[in-house]
């Protein structure tokens, strides 16, 4: 008894399925559309890493570069010394 009816109502769900089949083909061009812009997302979003890693290596030579010139204007700066006048030096030239 059981099985029969196991049976009838595996064959309603049969009947049923198949009676939805009839919208299926807008289903499956909704599907195709999908994956033709999953396939675009997925180019774009390759793009987008391939800039975002070349702008990610310049910012880094940039920071280099910065980071270089100012430890060689820290390096001059302590280097350098005003020059010095001697109020004496400039008074003991004569004037021409």
């Amino acid at each position: 008894m059981n099985r029969a009816i196991v049976l009838k109502v595996a064959a309603v769900a049969v009947v049923a399925g198949l009676a939805g089949c009839q919208d299926i083909k807008p289903l499956q061009a909704d599907v195709a559309d999908l994956k033709s812009q999953v396939a675009k997302l997925q180019s774009d979003t390759s793009a987008a890493k391939s800039s975002a890693d070349q702008a990610n290596s310049t910012a880094q030579a940039a920071n280099q570069a910065a980071s270089s010139a100012q430890s060689t204007v820290a390096c001059c700066l302590r280097a350098w010394r005003p020059p010095t006048f001697r109020a004496e030096s400039v008074a003991t030239k004569e004037i021409t």
